[in-house]
Order: structure tokens, then C-alpha cells, then sequence
């Protein structure tokens, strides 16, 4: 029988380290739930005592998903303990995840301990975490540059106050497969039964590879993060390595519990919601990862798909699209397509959908499946939306040899506003226009463009960030006039700063 590997994943907390990203505790909630459908064993939620938001968002997350355990992260310090410990009251299921870095160059610039003083606080941090929870977990930050000695006497020292299981990050992502598969192996030896976990990162692109080396060598959960986000150049791929095990069970002969067919899904939701996008040549979830252009190849899988696909697209829940949208398509058209996509929202988020859907239709001669997903996740960004401003018209004028301007007209609760401003261009004329409808002088932080989809017609999707004061809020919005799609991603960010406790659920 094959041996179960646990699946620990950390992008609402590693992941949201990438730059550039800022979850709110609605939308890492969505994520949640996404994580708990597709069976990962350990959700690590936050760090609660980084900020109020965190602590927010691990408690929301600990007394919602019972499928999954959710972990807190702490340093080896009481207040983060006690912190963490707070956050997961209410989890049916729940991790108190302690760490402190044991390599030397962490003790000496970092930490300022001897190894001797870092046992203490070892002893200390444990002890006292395990009297206030019952399920601990250790982590020896950069333990892949750590005297291998020293490692394991921390993780005894570690075991014998109270951690039920030990974690062994390759923190700066340094180490190659077979030096750490050898350094996990030797942990698990000489911790006889003590659950092992291993936190690796990409630096080096190595991090799905040691994992797979660390599962080889006798670890029994791994940590990851969805697309392998995170800070720097990211975490192991949770896809990537669930993949890896479950093609070749031949070689590594171990088993995850983890729904693959939602695969596609949960990654495209987190690059929603993060704003990171999946590269195109991207493993398992890329949009050319099940893609032949080559004539040789292309007749090989239509004889025998086998012949260039080593993973069959529907077993990570892509598939072929079988219903072409147009502007003649219907309303069941639609439907249909979103149970092929396995898109399944509240009525009023599909309604909403459809209405943008008809008009993108009339503008654009086909509607690809990316367009339709990201109608769909417009609808809900606007679902969470009180009473906001709607763009109701716009006009531009800007050259090379005059000024740039905007003219924009917006509803709100059945009142109208216009507003005209110049600009260094036509979106910035545009935005200095919605700061004077709104009265406030919202500063732009980022500004994001991508085509959805192919073409001239292709409908473009922008996000940006705003800020008021040391606040900031994204906002998101598409069409195939960019213009207008920023517009609609200002509005969006604004309507957002009027209703951030309704979006944080507060």
C-alpha cells in the first residue's frame, strides 16, 4: 500500500511574502475554501501576530473550513505564541507552526545568540506553546545551511518539550536534491517516528526537485505554495509536486489526497485574486502546458495522445472547449459552458456575467474560455460593491501636441456626476477626473495591463493600486477598450476604499 505524503500548503501566508501581493480576508477566505475542496491536508492561514489584518484573516479562516487543519505561524517568542494560540480557537483542526533559524550566519547577523542560547529559547518556545495547544510543529529557519549536528539536536531539544512534528526549510532555496535528500534522511533516522515536513524555495529552481528528493528520503509532508508563489522566486509548486508523485507513483510509490481534477481551477483562482499571472509555459496549469504546434507532434496525439502528453488534461481539470460563444449565443449557451469550465457561483453572479458576456459579444467576434472566466471573476470583485459608482460614459482627447483630457460620467444610488481633468495622458486625465467626482486625491502605486485572450479584439484586464493615505486597495476591471478597462479598475479600487469592512468581512 502506498505511503500517504501530507500536503502543507502556505500561499495565504509564504505566498502573500511575494511582492506586489496584498490579500484581503475576504478574498484569502475564497482561497480557503478553493484549498479545502481540493483536499490539502494543512492550511497555513497567516501570521498572526504580523498585523491585526492577519490575526483577522487566520481567525476567519480557522472557525470557517473544517476539511482541512489550519495552521498559525509564531516565532519562538511568547507574544507571537500567544497570538497564534488566540487565532485558532476556533479551528476544529488546528497547527501552532513555531520557528527560529539555526544556521550560523542567522545566529550571528540575525539572531545575535550563541547555539547554547538558541537551545534555551528553543526549550522556552515549545514548552510554552505546547502548555497553551495541543498539536505543535517546529521549523529550524535555513536549516539547509545549518551544522547538520546542531540541526538535530535543536529538533530533539524541540520533541523532547512538546513538537509533534519537525520542519526542515531550505529557506534561501540553496540546497540541491541530492544533498538534501541525504540531510532529511539522516533528521528522520535520528528522530525515530517524528513526522518530518520540508519548507522549500526556488531559488535555485530546485524546489519541486529537492521536495520530491526530501519524499524519497523518508519526509512525510511537504510544504508548497499554489503556482509556487512566494518570496523571492517562490515556494515548491503544489501542483507541480502533486503531479510529479501521482505520474510517477512508479518511482516515489506514495500517494496525497488531493482532488487533481480542481487543479486548473484553484490556480487560476489564486491568480485572480493575487494578481500574479501564470506564465504560459508553466507545468500542469500553464495555458501551452497541454499545447502541440509542431505538425510531427500534432499528428502523434491525434493518433495517441500519449505520445506527447505524459498527463491526461482532464486529470488537472482542463479540458477541450466544445461550445464556441458569440453575440448569437443564448443564455444556455452560456450555462453550458460554465458547467464545462466547472464554474459554479450564485445566480446573481452568473446574471451579472451574462449581461457583460452580451455586450463583450457584440464587440468581439468569439468569446474565448479566459474571457469567460474573467467576466465571471469581475462579477464577483462587483458582487462584494454597496452602492458604488458606475461608469455610465466616457470621453478622451490627448495627442502629441496637445493636452490630454477626459470628460467621465458616473452613477451612484441614482445620482449622476461628471467631472473633466487633464493629464500626462488620457487614463491619467481619466483618473484625475474620478478624484474630483469623488473628492478624493487617491494616488496610483501600480497599474497592471494583460490581454486575456488573442488578437486585436482581445479583451484586456487592468488592475491597479491606489492608495489614501497608508492605506491601499486594488481594483479590476476588463473590456476590450483599454481605456475603458481602467476606468472601470479605478472605479472598482474606489468602490472598494468605500466598503473595505464589507470586502474584509467585518
Amino acid at each position: 500500500m502506498q505511503r500517504k505524503i501530507s500536503v502543507f500548503d502556505t500561499t495565504l501566508r509564504d505566498g502573500e511574502q511575494m511582492p506586489g501581493v496584498n490579500m484581503n480576508i475576504g478574498e484569502k477566505l475564497r482561497i480557503a475554501y478553493n484549498l479545502e475542496r481540493l483536499g490539502v491536508d494543512i492550511i497555513e492561514a497567516g501570521f498572526p501576530a504580523a498585523s491585526q489584518n492577519d490575526m483577522r484573516a487566520v481567525e476567519k479562516i480557522a472557525e470557517n473550513i473544517s476539511g482541512s487543519a489550519i495552521a498559525a505561524l509564531a516565532r519562538a517568542d511568547k507574544a507571537d505564541i500567544d497570538a497564534a494560540v488566540k487565532a485558532l480557537q476556533k479551528a476544529k483542526s488546528g497547527l501552532l507552526h513555531i520557528f527560529i533559524a539555526t544556521s550560523d550566519i542567522h545566529l550571528k547577523h540575525k539572531l545575535g545568540k550563541t547555539r547554547e542560547q538558541l537551545l534555551d529559547t528553543v526549550r522556552e518556545a515549545v514548552s510554552y506553546g505546547r502548555s497553551l495547544y495541543g498539536n505543535v510543529q517546529f521549523s529550524a529557519e535555513d536549516a539547509s545551511r545549518s551544522d547538520p549536528d546542531f540541526l538535530i539536536e535543536v529538533f530533539k531539544t524541540a520533541v523532547e518539550c512538546g513538537a509533534g512534528s519537525v520542519c526542515i526549510p531550505d529557506t534561501v532555496g540553496y540546497s540541491v536534491p541530492d544533498e538534501f535528500g541525504a540531510l532529511v534522511k539522516r533528521v528522520v533516522n535520528a528522530l525515530g517516528g517524528v513526522p518530518v515536513s520540508v519548507h522549500c524555495h526556488n531559488d535555485l529552481g530546485l524546489a519541486v526537485a529537492n521536495t520530491l528528493a526530501a519524499i524519497e528520503n523518508g519526509a512525510s509532508r511537504f510544504d508548497c505554495t499554489v503556482n509556487g508563489i512566494g518570496e523571492r522566486a517562490g515556494n515548491a509548486s503544489l501542483e507541480e509536486t502533486v503531479m510529479a508523485l501521482k505520474t510517477r507513483g512508479d518511482v516515489f510509490g506514495v500517494r496525497t489526497g488531493i482532488d487533481t481534477s480542481m487543479l486548473s481551477k484553484v490556480s487560476k483562482t489564486v491568480a485572480s485574486v493575487t494578481g500574479v499571472y501564470i506564465p504560459p509555459n508553466k507545468a500542469i496549469v500553464g495555458s501551452n502546458a497541454f499545447s502541440h504546434e509542431s505538425g510531427i507532434h500534432q499528428h502523434g496525439v491525434l493518433n495517441d495522445p500519449q505520445t506527447y502528453e505524459i498527463i491526461d488534461p482532464r486529470t488537472v481539470g482542463i479540458r477541450s472547449g466544445t461550445i464556441v460563444l458569440g453575440k448569437l449565443s443564448g443564455h444556455h449557451a452560456f450555462e453550458e459552458k460554465l458547467a464545462e469550465l466547472d464554474i459554479k457561483q450564485p445566480q446573481s453572479i452568473t446574471e451579472a456575467a451574462y449581461k457583460a458576456f452580451k455586450d463583450l459579444a457584440c464587440r468581439k467576434s468569439r468569446i474565448d474560455d479566459d474571457d469567460i472566466r474573467a467576466l465571471i471573476e469581475e462579477a464577483i470583485i462587483d458582487s462584494h460593491i454597496v452602492d458604488g459608482y458606475e461608469l455610465e460614459s466616457y470621453q478622451t482627447q490627448s495627442g502629441d501636441r496637445i493636452k490630454a483630457m477626459a470628460m467621465i460620467t458616473v452613477s451612484r444610488q441614482g445620482s449622476i456626476y461628471t467631472e473633466a481633468a487633464t493629464g500626462e495622458g488620457p487614463i491619467d486625465a481619466c483618473f484625475n477626473a474620478l478624484n474630483r467626482i469623488v473628492g478624493k486625491d487617491y494616488k496610483l502605486i501600480n497599474y497592471g495591463i494583460k490581454a486575456v485572450t488573442g488578437g486585436t479584439d482581445a479583451l484586456g484586464e487592468v488592475r491597479v493600486r491606489i492608495a489614501d493615505g497608508e492605506n491601499e486597495y486594488v481594483g479590476k476591471g476588463v473590456s476590450t477598450d483599454i481605456i475603458k478597462s481602467s476606468i472601470k479598475s479605478y472605479i472598482n479600487a474606489i468602490n472598494r476604499a468605500m466598503c473595505t469592512e464589507i470586502i474584509n468581512g467585518g
